[in-house]
């Protein structure tokens, strides 16, 4: 009797353990969305910019957008297509070129507008991601944001 509840017990057990996420030997985890070395496609080319030269070091060389573009940028009006929400911005990885905004408020890539407590909007790309919302360095910089502030903006669909 005592053998056949220890080994009900031991079922029971490992029945409980098929709920978790248990990682399995010999797989690589998928790497986190920010540690991505290729960004995904952007939905606006206009915002979008080469990449940093190889050695930039400070917000001047590794913000590639022309003035032209951040102009064209900062020069967006609130859309029709209504608030996503708000959210705390960090800056996102210097060394992706453009002018987006990756957050859980959007499962896909679609054009978009945040707009600063102070009232500076800015065109961005919206784009998924996961954990804390990143802005991208164009956008910090055309926004008026310092890079070490934790920003809210409010997110707008265009």
């Amino acid at each position: 009797m005592l053998r056949g509840l220890t080994i009900l017990g031991g079922c029971l057990l490992l029945a409980g353990c098929a709920d978790l996420k248990m990682p399995q030997f010999g797989k690589r985890p998928s790497a986190p969305q920010s540690a991505i070395s290729e960004p995904l496609p952007l939905p606006t080319p206009e915002l979008s910019a080469p990449p940093p030269k190889p050695g930039a070091r400070t917000a001047e060389t590794l913000d590639t957008t022309t003035d032209e573009q951040r102009k064209a940028a900062t020069a967006a009006t609130v859309p029709a297509g209504g608030s996503l929400g708000k959210v705390v911005v960090t800056l996102g990885d210097p060394t992706t070129p453009g002018f987006w905004l990756r957050s859980s408020l959007v499962s896909a890539p679609v054009p978009g507008v945040i707009r600063t407590a102070g009232g500076v909007t800015v065109q961005v790309d919206l784009m998924p991601g996961e954990g804390a919302a990143q802005l991208s360095l164009a956008a910090f910089r055309a926004a008026g944001l310092s890079l070490t502030d934790l920003a809210t903006v409010e997110v707008l669909k265009r």
